[in-house]
């Protein structure tokens, strides 16, 4: 193991596909030691994962960071938000955890739009209007078609209140994941009872919410992990919330993740309240907002296509007037959950490497169309935009939203930056430090910047006018298909 300066902390990423740990010195951010394991989804509408195999790949990943682990005095879990995880009396899963990604429950969604009065009152109360992504449509989900496995419920949790739990025996979250549910109300920072009952959801199932800089609990026995009984354990938070934290991220900076997912988000002191479900209004880890816009195709979709084509993900050329809609997975930005990918504007000379560019430019309109809505009006337009997540390192990915976005790109040299949040999180409950501050003492967002070029404005103009044109078709379900 390396030399290190102060105490050790562990921070967690449980992500959809994997569980990373890294074990960081509280000095300095040095990352000393590191691991990871992976986890199983099923395909399809129906996107699921055994919570179980989420604690395996923890155990899996913290044994891999060898001694180190075991002389952490603090530890955090950053995890994939928005997922549904029933727990019957013994604290064992009822049944596999919906995913973020599940959309079965669009639905279930559009009716508690209408049963609450629409949009914009669920905006003002929430923050956010729930789409099949939220906690909330899961559950109505849930008990209109398991009403079996909704009795045998004694406890709900997302997937990092879970691995919380575990670890400390006791029932928490945080205000940045809660705020992603659907039943926690923004306004008031308190679960909406109103909305409980209108789903049929006990508040006494919900976990408690922990407040920023509280510590949730300490390390338990029986656990079966290297960390000794009494190791603090911070509230987590939601994986977005825990990658601004790691960024050390201020007000007005915007951030782009490219991930399965792509998300482009900003912290903001000013509480969001978007009427169009555009942004979610989302709460930081820290006492702030994260006001935040996601879409379900991101690099996944991108890949999927060069494998379609037997390209290689950098083998792009330049466009010449195809509109390729990556919305392989349904998309929630814009908000057509039953769509499908959507390719317009096929010649005799089209190219197999500008159909892949078609994917980067559709995959990154979505998310541009977002952003100004994420940004207060005040915002600095010449503050680079960082971009993060594991498309961040691709070439193409760099300079489609170099070109699209007309701004400055930053590409944060430190990785995992979900994991370095909650390592952050960990870290102020022994300092005493705002848990940005300790990551902007890290410096992890440094990284080399890339100059503006002159924005491609006929791009954006093109493949907003197809997506327009074709919303009726994208909007089908599949039983009118």
């Amino acid at each position: 193991m390396p030399a290190v300066e102060g105490p050790l902390v562990v921070g967690v990423d449980t992500s959809t596909q994997s569980t990373k740990a890294l074990v960081v010195d509280t000095a300095t951010g040095q990352v000393v030691a590191s691991g990871q394991a992976p986890h199983t989804v099923s395909s399809g509408a129906g996107r699921e994962s055994d919570p179980r195999q989420w604690w395996e790949a923890l155990c899996e990943a913290l044994h891999q960071c060898g001694d180190a682990a075991r002389e952490a005095a603090a530890v955090s879990i950053g995890g994939q938000q928005h997922g549904l995880v029933t727990l019957d009396a013994q604290g064992d899963p009822v049944r596999p955890a919906l995913l973020w990604n599940d959309v079965r429950s669009a639905p279930q969604a559009r009716r508690l739009i209408e049963e609450l009065g629409g949009s914009r009152t669920w905006a003002e109360r929430t923050g956010s209007v729930p789409s099949a992504s939220f906690t909330v449509t899961k559950w109505a989900w849930l008990a209109e078609h398991e009403p079996e496995a909704v009795r045998a419920v004694k406890a709900v949790r997302l997937p990092h209140d879970y691995l919380t739990g575990r670890l400390t025996g006791e029932g928490t979250t945080d205000r940045g994941d809660a705020s992603g549910t659907g039943w926690w109300a923004s306004g008031t920072e308190a679960y909406d009872e109103d909305i409980l009952a209108r789903v049929g959801l006990d508040p006494a199932l919900l976990p408690r919410v922990v407040r920023p800089g509280e510590v949730a609990g300490t390390v338990r026995d029986g656990h079966g992990l290297p960390f000794s009984k009494g190791t603090l354990v911070a509230a987590g938070t939601g994986d977005n919330a825990a990658a601004a934290l790691g960024l050390g991220l201020r007000p007005g900076v915007p951030v782009m993740s490219l991930g399965t997912s792509g998300t482009v988000y900003a912290v903001s002191q000013r509480r969001p309240a978007d009427p169009t479900g555009t942004v979610a209004g989302f709460a930081d880890a820290r006492g702030d907002w994260l006001p935040l816009a996601c879409t379900l195709n991101c690099t996944l979709a991108v890949d999927r296509v060069a494998a379609l084509l037997g390209l290689d993900r950098e083998a792009v050329e330049p466009d010449t007037g195809i509109t390729l809609l990556p919305y392989l997975d349904g998309e929630r930005t814009p908000n057509l959950p039953h769509s499908s990918g959507l390719l317009y504007g096929l010649r005799h000379d089209t190219t197999a490497g500008q159909l892949l560019q078609a994917a980067y430019d559709g995959a990154v309109h979505s998310l541009l169309g977002a952003l100004d809505l994420v940004l207060d009006a005040d915002a600095d337009p010449s503050v680079p935009l960082l971009l993060i997540g594991g498309g961040a390192r691709g070439t193409a990915w760099q300079q489609t939203v170099r070109r699209l976005s007309g701004r400055p790109v930053q590409i944060p040299e430190a990785r995992e930056l979900v994991a370095l949040g909650a390592a952050a999180q960990a870290a102020g409950l022994l300092t005493g430090e705002d848990a940005a501050a300790v990551a902007r003492r890290w410096d992890t967002a440094a990284g080399p910047v890339l100059d503006a070029v002159q924005r491609d404005e006929a791009t954006l103009a093109r493949i907003t006018g197809v997506l327009s044109d074709a919303a009726p078709l994208l909007g089908r379900t599949a039983e009118t298909r």
